[in-house]
């Protein structure tokens, strides 16, 4: 089996997959998103030589660039290539309004969330859901770029701010916490391993941003929310990430169809390049 590794570089988790496929015997190309190109009746693309393509990060590009690279991997799927996430996967997880529209539609617990275009509608949502939100970019990752706003005037502000930039206003309530999540790491339908982060300072728990994780056992209720929280993203691999609320319930945050597994590795001892890749080459 040949794999590509498209990525937007060599970073620990190319390297990490890299390592497991070479081990497994497979040949390895490391693949550059910004290099994807493609052919039409001009002979074959240089994706068409691979078994298998690994999604390991989408780089930052124009609206007309990341089209394209989509583009190239749905080219890739309907010519029999499988690509790990599935393509609307990919799509529907990168989106966090699409992604908690799927949450909800599924009857899955998700914050109360409003998404609007104007600061105007950005202040009533930011009453509507309390005075109290946590304000996100709509694509975005490892927690960065969020906010914590309780104060009115600073919500004029950031709103005013994000509506000269074009931005999409994603408002969500905030939940609570005893200062720790759980991340879910989901596999082929089943649930694979997880991790508690806890936050360094804060609010945010995310490993990126200074938390520390700590492996734990999945019980029924938290791995059957985020089983089906994958399912209803359409995710064959995914981190799945749920907030506990004060009442002893679980919150839905978000389905990562890339997700990033070296605090999962280190505090688990779950090899998850090897899964992956074991997978790709049973489910193929």
């Amino acid at each position: 089996m040949r794999i590509a590794i498209l990525s937007g570089g060599q970073g620990w988790h190319v390297r990490d997959l890299q390592r497991a496929a070479q081990d497994q015997g497979y040949q390895v190309d490391v693949v550059d998103f910004r290099r994807v190109s493609s052919r039409c009746a001009a002979g074959a693309s240089p994706l068409d030589a691979t078994d298998a393509i690994i999604v390991r990060t989408m780089p930052p590009g124009s609206l007309e660039q990341v089209v394209f690279r989509m583009d190239c991997l749905h080219r890739a799927e309907q010519r029999g290539i499988r690509v790990l996430n599935p393509v609307r996967a990919l799509e529907i997880c990168i989106d966090k309004f699409l992604a908690t529209a799927r949450l909800e539609a599924a009857g899955l617990p998700v914050p109360r969330t409003i998404v609007c275009q104007t600061a105007d509608d950005a202040l009533q949502a930011f009453a509507d859901l309390g005075g109290n939100v946590v304000v996100k970019p709509l694509f975005g990752s490892e927690g960065r770029g969020m906010l914590h706003i309780e104060d009115a005037d600073v919500a004029w502000r950031v709103f005013r701010a994000l509506e000269r930039t074009q931005a999409v206003l994603y408002l969500q309530e905030f939940v609570a916490h005893p200062g720790w999540d759980l991340r879910v790491f989901v596999l082929g339908g089943t649930v694979q391993a997880a991790m508690k982060r806890y936050a360094r300072q804060g609010w945010r728990t995310n490993v990126a941003l200074g938390g520390h994780a700590e492996s734990v056992p999945v019980h029924a209720v938290p791995g059957d929310l985020a089983l089906r929280a994958a399912q209803a993203c359409g995710a064959v691999a995914a981190g799945v990430d749920l907030l506990p609320a004060p009442d002893g319930s679980w919150r839905v945050l978000e389905v990562n169809a890339v997700p990033g597994w070296r605090a999962l590795a280190r505090v688990t001892g779950l090899d998850v390049a090897a899964e992956l890749i074991t997978f790709l080459r049973h489910d193929s």
